[in-house]
Protein backbone atom coordinates (compact mmCIF):
# COMPACT_ATOMS: atom_id res chain seq x y z
CA UNK A 1 0.00 0.00 0.00
CA UNK A 2 1.72 3.36 -1.13
CA UNK A 3 1.86 5.76 2.06
CA UNK A 4 1.32 9.80 1.22
CA UNK A 5 2.71 12.05 -1.16
CA UNK A 6 6.03 12.40 -0.30
CA UNK A 7 6.72 15.55 1.65
CA UNK A 8 9.82 16.74 -0.12
CA UNK A 9 7.77 16.62 -3.32
CA UNK A 10 5.54 19.62 -2.15
CA UNK A 11 6.41 23.04 -2.08
CA UNK A 12 8.80 24.49 0.29
CA UNK A 13 5.87 26.33 2.48
CA UNK A 14 3.75 23.77 2.22
CA UNK A 15 1.95 22.63 5.48
CA UNK A 16 -1.06 20.79 6.82
CA UNK A 17 -4.61 22.38 7.47
CA UNK A 18 -6.57 21.76 10.71
CA UNK A 19 -9.17 19.77 8.55
CA UNK A 20 -5.69 17.64 6.84
CA UNK A 21 -5.77 19.84 3.98
CA UNK A 22 -2.97 21.01 1.97
CA UNK A 23 -1.74 24.54 2.53
CA UNK A 24 0.82 26.26 0.24
CA UNK A 25 2.59 29.11 2.15
CA UNK A 26 -0.62 30.02 4.17
CA UNK A 27 -3.61 29.11 1.41
CA UNK A 28 -6.08 26.08 1.71
CA UNK A 29 -5.57 24.64 -1.75
CA UNK A 30 -9.28 23.62 -1.29
CA UNK A 31 -10.15 27.79 -0.84
CA UNK A 32 -8.25 28.14 -3.84
CA UNK A 33 -9.83 25.54 -6.06
CA UNK A 34 -13.34 27.06 -4.91
CA UNK A 35 -12.33 30.41 -6.07
CA UNK A 36 -10.22 30.27 -9.27
CA UNK A 37 -11.48 27.09 -10.69
CA UNK A 38 -9.63 23.87 -11.74
CA UNK A 39 -7.44 23.32 -13.04
CA UNK A 40 -5.23 25.88 -11.68
CA UNK A 41 -1.30 25.91 -10.80
CA UNK A 42 -1.08 27.06 -7.41
CA UNK A 43 2.55 28.31 -7.03
CA UNK A 44 4.60 29.19 -3.61
CA UNK A 45 6.35 32.29 -4.48
CA UNK A 46 8.70 32.53 -1.43
CA UNK A 47 9.93 28.91 -2.94
CA UNK A 48 10.66 30.64 -6.07
CA UNK A 49 12.49 33.29 -4.83
CA UNK A 50 14.31 31.29 -2.35
CA UNK A 51 15.49 28.73 -5.53
CA UNK A 52 16.59 32.08 -7.54
CA UNK A 53 18.45 33.62 -4.32
CA UNK A 54 20.35 30.22 -4.51
CA UNK A 55 21.39 30.32 -8.15
CA UNK A 56 22.54 34.04 -7.49
CA UNK A 57 24.47 33.08 -4.35
CA UNK A 58 26.54 30.62 -6.33
CA UNK A 59 27.26 32.15 -9.52
CA UNK A 60 26.47 35.27 -8.87
CA UNK A 61 25.47 37.71 -11.73
CA UNK A 62 26.00 35.17 -14.36
CA UNK A 63 22.61 33.05 -12.74
CA UNK A 64 20.01 33.06 -15.86
CA UNK A 65 16.81 31.66 -15.41
CA UNK A 66 15.65 29.65 -18.68
CA UNK A 67 11.76 31.23 -18.66
CA UNK A 68 11.12 28.12 -21.26
CA UNK A 69 10.35 26.26 -17.88
CA UNK A 70 7.94 28.49 -16.95
CA UNK A 71 7.40 32.32 -18.08
CA UNK A 72 4.59 35.23 -17.22
CA UNK A 73 5.20 38.31 -16.28
CA UNK A 74 5.01 37.97 -12.54
CA UNK A 75 7.95 35.36 -12.71
CA UNK A 76 10.08 37.64 -15.02
CA UNK A 77 10.12 40.32 -12.33
CA UNK A 78 10.34 37.85 -9.98
CA UNK A 79 13.55 36.27 -11.24
CA UNK A 80 15.06 39.66 -12.19
CA UNK A 81 13.94 41.05 -8.23
CA UNK A 82 15.95 38.38 -7.03
CA UNK A 83 19.56 39.13 -9.29
CA UNK A 84 18.91 36.79 -12.12
CA UNK A 85 19.03 37.34 -15.45
CA UNK A 86 16.73 35.71 -17.93
CA UNK A 87 17.40 33.64 -20.97
CA UNK A 88 14.83 34.01 -23.91
CA UNK A 89 14.26 31.78 -26.65
CA UNK A 90 12.35 33.67 -28.94
CA UNK A 91 10.31 37.39 -30.13
CA UNK A 92 7.77 36.03 -27.60
CA UNK A 93 9.79 35.59 -24.66
CA UNK A 94 11.67 37.81 -25.28
CA UNK A 95 8.82 40.47 -25.57
CA UNK A 96 7.16 39.36 -22.60
CA UNK A 97 10.62 39.96 -20.56
CA UNK A 98 10.46 43.09 -22.10
CA UNK A 99 6.64 44.43 -21.14
CA UNK A 100 7.61 43.07 -17.51
CA UNK A 101 10.13 45.39 -17.21
CA UNK A 102 13.39 43.46 -17.25
CA UNK A 103 16.20 45.35 -18.42
CA UNK A 104 17.44 44.40 -21.66
CA UNK A 105 20.97 44.08 -20.71
CA UNK A 106 19.52 41.22 -18.31
CA UNK A 107 18.19 39.54 -20.83
CA UNK A 108 20.51 36.22 -23.01
CA UNK A 109 18.75 35.48 -26.63
CA UNK A 110 18.53 32.13 -27.08
CA UNK A 111 17.32 29.35 -29.89
CA UNK A 112 18.64 27.01 -32.71
CA UNK A 113 17.17 28.94 -35.63
CA UNK A 114 16.69 32.98 -34.97
CA UNK A 115 14.71 34.36 -37.46
CA UNK A 116 15.79 37.56 -39.23
CA UNK A 117 13.09 39.52 -37.50
CA UNK A 118 14.26 37.94 -33.70
CA UNK A 119 17.59 38.62 -34.50
CA UNK A 120 16.26 42.60 -35.06
CA UNK A 121 13.94 42.69 -31.80
CA UNK A 122 16.84 41.61 -29.40
CA UNK A 123 19.33 43.94 -31.24
CA UNK A 124 17.24 47.25 -31.42
CA UNK A 125 16.16 46.34 -27.50
CA UNK A 126 19.75 46.18 -26.80
CA UNK A 127 19.90 42.50 -25.41
CA UNK A 128 23.06 41.44 -22.86
CA UNK A 129 24.29 38.84 -25.18
CA UNK A 130 22.91 36.78 -28.32
CA UNK A 131 23.86 32.86 -28.36
CA UNK A 132 24.77 32.39 -31.84
CA UNK A 133 23.81 28.72 -32.79
CA UNK A 134 24.70 28.65 -36.49
CA UNK A 135 27.12 30.11 -39.42
CA UNK A 136 23.64 31.63 -40.69
CA UNK A 137 22.96 33.60 -37.28
CA UNK A 138 26.30 35.31 -37.94
CA UNK A 139 25.32 36.24 -41.43
CA UNK A 140 21.93 37.39 -39.83
CA UNK A 141 24.00 39.59 -37.37
CA UNK A 142 26.10 41.01 -40.13
CA UNK A 143 23.42 41.95 -42.75
CA UNK A 144 20.95 43.69 -40.22
CA UNK A 145 24.33 45.97 -38.66
CA UNK A 146 25.13 46.86 -42.22
CA UNK A 147 21.67 47.97 -42.79
CA UNK A 148 21.94 50.18 -39.68
CA UNK A 149 20.17 47.81 -37.15
CA UNK A 150 22.30 47.70 -34.27
CA UNK A 151 22.53 47.48 -30.10
CA UNK A 152 22.06 51.22 -28.56
CA UNK A 153 24.13 49.67 -25.59
CA UNK A 154 27.06 48.05 -27.26
CA UNK A 155 28.40 48.06 -30.19
CA UNK A 156 29.56 45.45 -31.69
CA UNK A 157 26.62 43.24 -29.79
CA UNK A 158 28.03 40.51 -27.63
CA UNK A 159 27.63 37.15 -28.64
CA UNK A 160 28.39 33.49 -26.95
CA UNK A 161 28.57 30.72 -29.24
CA UNK A 162 26.86 27.48 -28.33
CA UNK A 163 28.57 24.30 -29.05
CA UNK A 164 28.05 20.52 -28.54
CA UNK A 165 30.82 19.28 -26.30
CA UNK A 166 29.71 15.68 -26.94
CA UNK A 167 28.89 14.48 -23.37
CA UNK A 168 25.87 12.13 -23.10
CA UNK A 169 23.74 13.31 -20.65
CA UNK A 170 21.82 10.67 -18.79
CA UNK A 171 17.87 11.77 -19.92
CA UNK A 172 15.33 11.41 -21.89
CA UNK A 173 16.79 11.31 -25.83
CA UNK A 174 14.57 14.12 -26.93
CA UNK A 175 15.85 16.43 -24.26
CA UNK A 176 19.44 15.38 -24.36
CA UNK A 177 21.33 18.15 -26.37
CA UNK A 178 25.33 17.93 -25.64
CA UNK A 179 26.16 14.99 -28.01
CA UNK A 180 27.26 15.44 -31.13
CA UNK A 181 24.17 14.34 -32.82
CA UNK A 182 22.48 17.44 -32.04
CA UNK A 183 20.41 20.43 -33.95
CA UNK A 184 21.88 22.30 -31.49
CA UNK A 185 24.99 24.56 -31.72
CA UNK A 186 28.99 24.04 -32.99
CA UNK A 187 30.62 20.52 -32.67
CA UNK A 188 33.63 20.51 -30.78
CA UNK A 189 34.96 17.11 -32.33
CA UNK A 190 34.71 18.01 -35.68
CA UNK A 191 36.63 21.42 -35.60
CA UNK A 192 33.15 23.06 -36.45
CA UNK A 193 33.05 25.17 -33.35
CA UNK A 194 36.98 26.20 -33.56
CA UNK A 195 35.71 27.45 -36.89
CA UNK A 196 32.90 29.15 -35.41
CA UNK A 197 35.17 30.91 -32.77
CA UNK A 198 37.26 31.94 -35.88
CA UNK A 199 34.38 33.03 -38.19
CA UNK A 200 32.92 35.26 -34.88
CA UNK A 201 36.58 37.05 -34.07
CA UNK A 202 36.65 38.17 -37.20
CA UNK A 203 33.43 40.00 -37.59
CA UNK A 204 33.56 43.58 -36.77
CA UNK A 205 29.55 43.25 -36.25
CA UNK A 206 29.69 40.61 -32.93
CA UNK A 207 31.93 40.60 -29.97
CA UNK A 208 32.64 37.52 -28.94
CA UNK A 209 32.70 36.94 -25.47
CA UNK A 210 32.47 33.32 -24.40
CA UNK A 211 31.53 29.95 -25.18
CA UNK A 212 28.09 28.20 -24.21
CA UNK A 213 26.84 24.53 -24.07
CA UNK A 214 23.84 22.59 -23.04
CA UNK A 215 23.96 19.00 -22.40
CA UNK A 216 20.45 18.07 -21.87
CA UNK A 217 17.39 18.87 -19.42
CA UNK A 218 16.08 16.42 -16.02
CA UNK A 219 19.75 15.35 -15.67
CA UNK A 220 20.19 13.36 -11.90
CA UNK A 221 23.56 13.15 -12.45
CA UNK A 222 25.75 15.72 -11.28
CA UNK A 223 28.76 14.51 -13.27
CA UNK A 224 27.93 14.96 -16.41
CA UNK A 225 28.73 18.92 -15.82
CA UNK A 226 31.86 18.39 -14.57
CA UNK A 227 32.76 16.53 -18.16
CA UNK A 228 30.89 19.19 -19.89
CA UNK A 229 32.71 21.68 -18.23
CA UNK A 230 36.43 20.14 -18.52
CA UNK A 231 35.20 19.75 -22.70
CA UNK A 232 34.44 23.15 -22.93
CA UNK A 233 37.71 24.47 -20.73
CA UNK A 234 40.13 22.53 -22.88
CA UNK A 235 38.30 23.95 -25.87
CA UNK A 236 37.90 27.38 -24.92
CA UNK A 237 40.82 27.84 -22.85
CA UNK A 238 43.29 28.87 -26.02
CA UNK A 239 41.32 31.79 -27.23
CA UNK A 240 41.07 33.53 -23.73
CA UNK A 241 37.45 34.17 -23.80
CA UNK A 242 35.87 35.88 -20.46
CA UNK A 243 32.69 33.57 -20.32
CA UNK A 244 32.14 30.33 -19.95
CA UNK A 245 28.68 28.93 -19.80
CA UNK A 246 27.30 25.62 -19.16
CA UNK A 247 24.06 26.00 -19.29
CA UNK A 248 20.78 24.90 -17.17
CA UNK A 249 19.44 20.97 -16.87
CA UNK A 250 19.79 19.93 -13.35
CA UNK A 251 17.08 17.43 -12.87
CA UNK A 252 14.54 17.46 -10.15
CA UNK A 253 12.76 14.73 -8.32
CA UNK A 254 9.42 13.99 -9.42
CA UNK A 255 8.09 10.78 -8.13
CA UNK A 256 9.24 8.97 -4.76
CA UNK A 257 12.36 7.33 -4.72
CA UNK A 258 13.62 9.64 -7.01
CA UNK A 259 16.75 12.24 -5.48
CA UNK A 260 18.25 15.14 -7.09
CA UNK A 261 21.24 18.18 -6.49
CA UNK A 262 20.05 20.77 -5.03
CA UNK A 263 21.25 24.02 -6.96
CA UNK A 264 23.82 24.72 -4.32
CA UNK A 265 25.53 21.05 -4.98
CA UNK A 266 25.43 21.18 -8.52
CA UNK A 267 26.99 24.61 -8.26
CA UNK A 268 30.34 23.16 -6.22
CA UNK A 269 30.57 19.99 -9.11
CA UNK A 270 30.45 22.84 -11.42
CA UNK A 271 32.79 25.18 -9.90
CA UNK A 272 35.23 22.57 -8.76
CA UNK A 273 35.59 21.16 -12.03
CA UNK A 274 36.44 24.55 -13.63
CA UNK A 275 38.73 25.06 -10.82
CA UNK A 276 40.26 22.19 -11.25
CA UNK A 277 40.51 22.34 -14.81
CA UNK A 278 42.95 25.43 -14.57
CA UNK A 279 39.25 27.36 -16.15
CA UNK A 280 39.45 31.31 -15.13
CA UNK A 281 36.79 32.45 -16.96
CA UNK A 282 32.92 33.22 -15.36
CA UNK A 283 31.16 30.40 -15.07
CA UNK A 284 27.32 30.81 -15.97
CA UNK A 285 24.37 28.73 -15.58
CA UNK A 286 20.75 28.87 -16.86
CA UNK A 287 18.50 26.55 -14.32
CA UNK A 288 14.69 26.88 -15.35
CA UNK A 289 13.17 23.13 -14.19
CA UNK A 290 15.19 23.25 -10.54
CA UNK A 291 14.19 26.75 -9.67
CA UNK A 292 10.58 26.46 -10.65
CA UNK A 293 9.15 22.78 -11.05
CA UNK A 294 8.43 21.63 -7.49
CA UNK A 295 7.21 25.54 -6.71
CA UNK A 296 4.12 24.82 -7.66
CA UNK A 297 1.16 22.35 -7.73
CA UNK A 298 -1.66 21.32 -10.39
CA UNK A 299 -5.17 21.54 -8.97
CA UNK A 300 -7.64 19.27 -10.75
CA UNK A 301 -11.36 18.61 -9.83
CA UNK A 302 -12.13 14.61 -10.46
CA UNK A 303 -15.05 14.18 -12.45
CA UNK A 304 -15.34 10.30 -13.50
CA UNK A 305 -13.97 7.41 -11.77
CA UNK A 306 -14.18 4.01 -13.95
CA UNK A 307 -13.39 0.85 -12.04
CA UNK A 308 -12.51 -1.63 -15.00
CA UNK A 309 -12.23 -4.90 -12.52
CA UNK A 310 -8.73 -7.13 -13.11
CA UNK A 311 -7.89 -3.92 -14.45
CA UNK A 312 -7.40 -1.17 -13.08
CA UNK A 313 -8.98 2.12 -12.07
CA UNK A 314 -9.33 5.01 -14.09
CA UNK A 315 -9.97 8.30 -12.40
CA UNK A 316 -10.41 11.39 -14.99
CA UNK A 317 -9.82 15.15 -13.98
CA UNK A 318 -10.95 18.39 -15.61
CA UNK A 319 -7.22 18.88 -17.32
CA UNK A 320 -4.73 17.08 -19.23
CA UNK A 321 -2.19 17.21 -21.96
CA UNK A 322 -2.83 20.48 -22.59
CA UNK A 323 -1.80 22.07 -18.95
CA UNK A 324 0.44 18.88 -18.33
CA UNK A 325 2.26 17.48 -21.90
CA UNK A 326 5.04 15.85 -20.13
CA UNK A 327 3.93 12.49 -19.39
CA UNK A 328 3.19 12.15 -23.06
CA UNK A 329 5.89 13.93 -24.75
CA UNK A 330 8.59 11.95 -22.05
CA UNK A 331 6.82 9.05 -20.20
CA UNK A 332 7.35 11.37 -17.06
CA UNK A 333 6.14 10.02 -13.73
CA UNK A 334 4.19 11.91 -11.18
CA UNK A 335 2.30 11.59 -8.15
CA UNK A 336 -1.08 12.46 -6.75
CA UNK A 337 -3.10 13.12 -4.05
CA UNK A 338 -6.14 14.61 -2.57
CA UNK A 339 -6.19 18.06 -1.64
CA UNK A 340 -8.34 17.34 1.48
CA UNK A 341 -6.22 14.41 2.96
CA UNK A 342 -2.59 15.45 2.24
CA UNK A 343 -0.97 13.37 4.93
CA UNK A 344 -3.78 10.10 3.82
CA UNK A 345 -2.44 6.68 3.05
CA UNK A 346 -2.67 6.07 -1.02
CA UNK A 347 -3.98 2.04 -1.10
CA UNK A 348 -5.94 2.93 -4.37
CA UNK A 349 -3.86 2.37 -7.62
CA UNK A 350 -5.05 4.56 -10.19
CA UNK A 351 -4.37 5.80 -13.39
CA UNK A 352 -5.13 9.88 -13.48
CA UNK A 353 -6.63 10.77 -17.09
CA UNK A 354 -7.21 13.88 -18.88
CA UNK A 355 -10.45 14.82 -20.74
CA UNK A 356 -8.85 14.98 -24.43
CA UNK A 357 -10.09 13.01 -27.37
CA UNK A 358 -7.01 11.00 -27.03
CA UNK A 359 -5.90 7.30 -25.18
CA UNK A 360 -2.68 9.24 -24.16
CA UNK A 361 -3.81 11.19 -22.39
CA UNK A 362 -2.75 11.01 -19.12
CA UNK A 363 -0.92 12.59 -16.29
CA UNK A 364 -0.06 9.62 -13.98
CA UNK A 365 0.30 6.42 -15.65
CA UNK A 366 0.69 4.52 -11.79
CA UNK A 367 -0.90 6.84 -9.33
CA UNK A 368 -1.93 5.94 -5.91
CA UNK A 369 -4.89 7.91 -4.54
CA UNK A 370 -7.42 7.27 -1.05
CA UNK A 371 -9.76 4.46 -1.22
CA UNK A 372 -12.79 6.93 -0.62
CA UNK A 373 -12.18 9.01 -3.39
CA UNK A 374 -14.99 10.82 -4.40
CA UNK A 375 -16.23 12.88 -7.58
CA UNK A 376 -15.70 16.25 -7.20
CA UNK A 377 -12.74 15.69 -5.09
CA UNK A 378 -9.82 18.06 -5.77
CA UNK A 379 -6.78 16.12 -6.51
CA UNK A 380 -3.32 17.35 -6.67
CA UNK A 381 -0.37 17.03 -8.79
CA UNK A 382 2.84 18.42 -7.37
CA UNK A 383 6.05 19.08 -9.40
CA UNK A 384 4.14 20.56 -11.94
CA UNK A 385 5.72 24.11 -11.82
CA UNK A 386 7.93 23.58 -15.13
CA UNK A 387 6.97 22.86 -18.46
CA UNK A 388 3.50 22.29 -17.62
CA UNK A 389 2.05 26.37 -18.06
CA UNK A 390 4.67 27.09 -20.59
CA UNK A 391 3.74 24.38 -22.86
CA UNK A 392 0.38 24.57 -22.35
CA UNK A 393 -2.33 24.03 -25.18
CA UNK A 394 -5.82 24.52 -26.53
CA UNK A 395 -5.95 21.27 -27.63
CA UNK A 396 -9.83 20.20 -28.10
CA UNK A 397 -10.54 24.19 -27.57
CA UNK A 398 -9.90 23.89 -23.58
CA UNK A 399 -9.31 27.12 -21.90
CA UNK A 400 -5.41 27.40 -20.61
CA UNK A 401 -5.76 27.63 -16.61
CA UNK A 402 -5.03 30.17 -14.01
CA UNK A 403 -1.84 30.56 -12.17
CA UNK A 404 -2.07 31.82 -8.55
CA UNK A 405 0.99 32.94 -6.59
CA UNK A 406 0.79 31.76 -3.16
CA UNK A 407 2.80 34.05 -0.19
CA UNK A 408 1.78 34.38 3.57
CA UNK A 409 -1.53 33.23 3.26
CA UNK A 410 -2.23 35.76 0.24
CA UNK A 411 -3.28 34.05 -3.09
CA UNK A 412 -2.51 36.89 -5.99
CA UNK A 413 -3.83 35.37 -9.82
CA UNK A 414 -1.13 36.69 -11.86
CA UNK A 415 -2.53 34.76 -14.90
CA UNK A 416 -6.37 34.71 -15.63
CA UNK A 417 -8.19 31.69 -17.05
CA UNK A 418 -9.06 32.25 -20.43
CA UNK A 419 -12.33 32.70 -21.83
CA UNK A 420 -14.10 31.17 -24.50
CA UNK A 421 -14.33 34.33 -26.28
CA UNK A 422 -10.21 34.34 -26.03
CA UNK A 423 -10.30 31.45 -28.38
CA UNK A 424 -12.13 33.78 -30.83
CA UNK A 425 -9.14 36.65 -30.73
CA UNK A 426 -7.65 35.54 -33.45
CA UNK A 427 -10.41 34.01 -35.40
CA UNK A 428 -11.37 35.68 -38.58
CA UNK A 429 -13.58 33.52 -39.85
CA UNK A 430 -17.07 35.23 -38.46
Amino acid sequence: MAGPVPWHLLPENSSVGSKGQLMIAGCDTLELAAEFGTPVFAYDEEHLRARCREAVAAFGSHATYATKAFLCGAMAKLAHEEGMSLDVATGGELHLALAAGVPADRLVMHGNNKSVAELAMALEAGVGRIVVDAFEELDRIEQLVAGGTTNPNEAPQKVLLRVTPGVEAHTHEFISTGQDDSKFGFTVSTGVAAAAVERAKASESVELVGIHAHIGSQVFRAESFAEAVSVLGAFAQPFGLPELVIGGGLGVAYVEGEEAPTISQWSKIVLDGAAAAGITASIGVEPGRSIAAAAAVTLYTVGVRKDLAGIRTYVAVDGGMSDNPRPVLYGSGYESCLARAVEAPRPLPARVVGKHCESGDLLVRDGHLPDDLALDDILATPVTGAYGHSMGSNYNKVLRPPVVFCRDGDARLVVRRETYDDLLLTDLGF
